[in-house]
C-alpha cells in the first residue's frame, strides 16, 4: 500500500533531519584522503580564479571573459597562496594516504613548485617581458566554437579592454635591466600580437551580425593593438639599449628545475652526458640510413634530396589525411595501444590567424570541454600568392616521410591518443589539469621512434626500393630526434655552462644540420624555455621504464599492455609512473 504523506509533515521531518546533520558531521572523522581532496579542490578553484584564460581553455566556461590581474599586489598574493598550499601539502604523510592519493598529491606538489620556480627562480614577471606581450591571447575564443559568436566576442571585448592596464603593469613590474634575448623576442611577440589583433582577429569575427557588439569590439581591439604597439616601442627604446646577455639560471636553479618539476634527481652534468651520448647514436643512425639510400652522397645531401619528395599544394591535406588513416591502421592492427574512440581528428588548414606560429599542430579540446569537443589536426599550406620557388621550399618540410613522423607525434599514437585516453580514464581532477612537460612531449616524441622500430614504413618481403623507403623513415625519425637532443644539450649548456646564443646557434647547425635562421630561433627559445629539454628527457625516461617493465612482466609483456598502462594515469612526472608500474621499489628512482 502507498501512503501519501502530507507535504507539511514531510517538511517537518526533513527539517528535523537537517537539524541533526551538522551535529553528526561535526563528529565525523576526516581521513587523510578526504582532507587532501578538500585542500586540492580549494587550490584548483583559486588556481583558475588567478588564471581565467587557462580555465576557459580547459573547458571551464565560468571563467569566460576574465583575465589575470598582473598588478604587483595580485602577483604577490598569488605567490603567497602557492607557498601556503605547498606548506599544507608537505604536512601529509604519504604512507597514511592511499596509493592513488599519494600520487595525486605529488602531481599537485610538482605543479605548485613549478609555478613557484617560475615566479621566484626565473622571476618571469620581473625579467621576462614576453609574458606580458602574450598575456591577452584570445585565440581560444576564436578557435573553439563553445558559445555563440556574439557571446565569445563579448568575452574578447572584456579581455581586450584590460590589455592597456596589463602593459602599464609590465612597465612597473619589470626590472630596469633585462636579458637581451627576452627583450628581442618580446618586441617581436608584441608587434606580432598587435598585427594579429588588427588583421586576423577582425577577419575571424567577420560573421558577427550585432552592430553594437561589433562597434564595442572594434574600439577595444583598436586600443589593445595600440597598447601592444606602444609596448614594443617602449621595449625598443628603453629596454633594448641597456639589456644584457645574462639569462642563465645557473647550476643550482637548473637542478631544482629538474628535481622539483619532473622529480629527476640528477645533476645537470649527468643529464648532459647522457644527452651527448644519445646525440652521437642518433647521428650515426642518421648517417647509416642515408648510406642505405645513397652511399655516394653525404647524409645531409641525402636528406635534402629526400625532402624534394613532397605533395603538391593542392594534394597536401588529402595526402596527409590518407596517410593518417594508414598510421592509425598500423597502430590498431599491430596492437600498439588501445585507441578508446573511433572519432577521428579532422585534418584542416591552419586558420589564417595561427599560421605565423604554426606549421602542423594538434588542437584538442580541454579536459572539461562539453560543447566544442572536435579535435583538429592543423596543417599550414603554402600561401596561394607565393612564387613557385617559395611554395616548393615550404613543402620540403612536408616531405612524405617527415610528415608521417610529425603525424605520429601529433595524432596517432601521440598527442591525440594521449588526449583520448586521458578523457576516457577515471583519473582525478588534479590528474586531468596538471601535466608533466616531460610526460606530454616525451610520450609524443617516444612514439616517433617506437613506431619506426615497430616497422612502420617497412614491408614483409622488401625490394630494394622498399628498403630505401624504410631507410627514409629512419632518416626522418633520426632528424627529429637530433633536434630534440640538441635542445637538451643546449638548454643545459646555456643555463649552467655559459654557452652564448651564438654558440648555441652553431651547435644546432653542426649537430642537427639546421640552417642558420631556424638554428638561431631554437637557441633563442632555450633562453626562456629551459624546459624544452623535456622532449628528450621524457622520451628517455619512457624507454627506461619500458625496459624495466619488460623485465618485470617477462612473457606477459606486450607493447599494448605497457602503453595502455602508461596512459592510464593522467600526465604525471614519469618518476611517479615508475612507482605505479614497477613492483620493485629499489628501481623507482632509476629514472634514466
Amino acid at each position: 500500500m502507498f501512503i501519501i504523506r502530507p507535504r507539511r509533515l514531510l517538511g517537518c521531518a526533513l527539517a528535523a533531519v537537517a537539524t541533526y546533520l551538522p551535529l553528526a558531521s561535526a563528529f565525523a572523522v576526516q581521513t587523510p584522503d578526504s582532507e587532501y581532496e578538500e585542500i586540492a579542490e580549494t587550490f584548483i578553484k583559486g588556481y583558475f580564479a588567478a588564471r581565467p584564460l587557462l580555465g576557459t581553455a580547459i573547458g571551464l566556461h565560468e571563467y569566460d571573459g576574465k583575465i589575470t590581474d598582473y598588478s604587483r599586489l595580485a602577483l604577490d598574493a598569488e605567490l603567497s597562496r602557492l607557498k601556503r598550499f605547498d606548506d599544507r601539502l608537505q604536512k601529509f604523510e604519504l604512507n597514511k594516504l592511499s596509493q592513488r592519493q599519494s600520487i595525486d598529491l605529488r602531481i599537485l606538489q610538482a605543479a605548485i613548485r613549478n609555478e613557484i620556480f617560475q615566479r621566484e627562480a626565473m622571476a618571469i614577471y620581473e625579467r621576462n617581458p614576453i609574458v606580458y606581450a602574450r598575456a591577452a591571447d584570445v585565440n581560444i575564443y576564436i578557435k573553439r566554437n563553445f558559445a555563440p559568436l556574439e557571446d565569445r566576442v563579448h568575452s574578447i571585448v572584456a579581455i581586450e579592454s584590460q590589455v592597456p592596464n596589463i602593459l602599464i603593469a609590465a612597465r612597473t613590474n619589470l626590472d630596469p635591466v633585462l636579458p637581451k634575448p627576452y627583450v628581442e623576442l618580446a618586441i617581436r611577440v608584441a608587434k606580432g600580437s598587435a598585427d594579429f589583433l588588427r588583421k586576423n582577429l577582425v577577419e575571424a569575427v567577420a560573421e558577427l551580425r550585432d552592430e553594437r557588439v561589433r562597434t564595442e569590439f572594434l574600439e577595444a581591439n583598436r586600443k589593445a593593438a595600440a597598447a601592444l604597439t606602444d609596448y614594443a616601442a617602449w621595449l625598443e627604446r628603453d629596454k633594448l639599449p641597456k639589456a644584457t646577455a645574462d639569462f642563465a639560471l645557473g647550476q643550482e636553479k637548473f637542478q631544482r628545475l629538474l628535481k622539483e618539476t619532473e622529480l629527476v634527481d640528477l645533476p645537470p652534468d649527468k643529464v648532459l652526458e647522457i644527452g651527448l651520448t644519445q646525440l652521437r647514436k642518433e647521428q650515426k643512425a642518421f648517417a647509416d640510413a642515408a648510406k642505405r639510400i645513397d652511399s655516394n652522397k653525404s647524409a645531409v645531401e641525402v636528406f635534402k634530396q629526400m625532402q624534394s619528395e613532397h605533395p603538391t599544394p593542392e594534394s597536401l591535406l588529402a595526402d596527409i589525411g590518407k596517410d593518417l588513416e594508414q598510421i592509425r591502421k598500423f597502430v590498431v592492427t599491430r596492437k600498439l595501444v588501445t585507441i578508446p574512440s573511433d572519432v577521428r581528428a579532422r585534418v584542416k588548414e591552419t586558420p589564417q590567424y595561427r599560421r605565423a606560429t604554426s606549421f602542423a599542430s594538434m588542437d584538442t579540446p580541454g579536459a572539461f570541454e562539453k560543447r566544442a569537443t572536435e579535435a583538429y589536426y592543423y596543417v599550414t599550406p603554402p600561401e596561394s600568392d607565393w612564387p613557385p620557388l617559395q611554395k616548393d621550399e615550404w613543402l620540403t618540410a612536408f616531405n612524405f616521410y617527415s610528415t608521417d613522423v610529425v603525424s605520429i607525434h601529433e595524432v596517432y599514437p601521440g598527442h591525440y591518443v594521449q588526449f583520448l585516453r586521458l578523457n576516457a580514464s577515471p583519473v582525478s581532477k588534479v590528474e586531468k589539469i596538471f601535466g608533466s612537460y616531460a610526460f606530454i612531449e616525451g610520450w609524443a616524441h617516444y612514439c616517433e621512434k617506437m613506431m619506426v622500430d615497430e616497422g612502420y614504413g617497412t614491408v614483409a618481403k622488401p625490394t630494394e626500393a622498399d628498403e630505401k623507403r624504410a631507410a627514409k623513415y629512419r632518416l626522418a625519425q633520426a632528424d627529429e630526434a637530433m633536434l630534440r637532443l640538441c635542445r637538451l644539450c643546449v638548454s643545459i649548456k646555456m643555463h649552467t655552462q655559459q654557452m652564448t646564443v651564438e654558440d648555441a646557434t652553431k651547435f644546432f647547425q653542426d649537430n642537427c644540420y639546421y640552417e642558420e635562421k631556424p638554428s638561431r630561433a631554437e637557441a633563442m627559445r632555450g633562453t626562456f624555455d629551459p624546459g624544452y629539454l623535456n622532449y628528450t628527457l621524457g622520451k628517455l625516461q619512457i624507454l627506461k621504464l619500458r625496459d624495466d617493465y619488460k623485465v618485470q612482466e617477462g612473457a606477459n609483456f606486450s607493447a599494448q599492455k605497457f602503453h595502455n598502462e602508461l596512459l592510464n594515469h593522467g600526465m604525471p612526472p614519469i618518476r611517479l609512473l615508475r612507482e605505479l608500474m614497477l613492483k620493485d621499489k629499489s628501481k623507482w628512482d632509476e629514472v634514466l
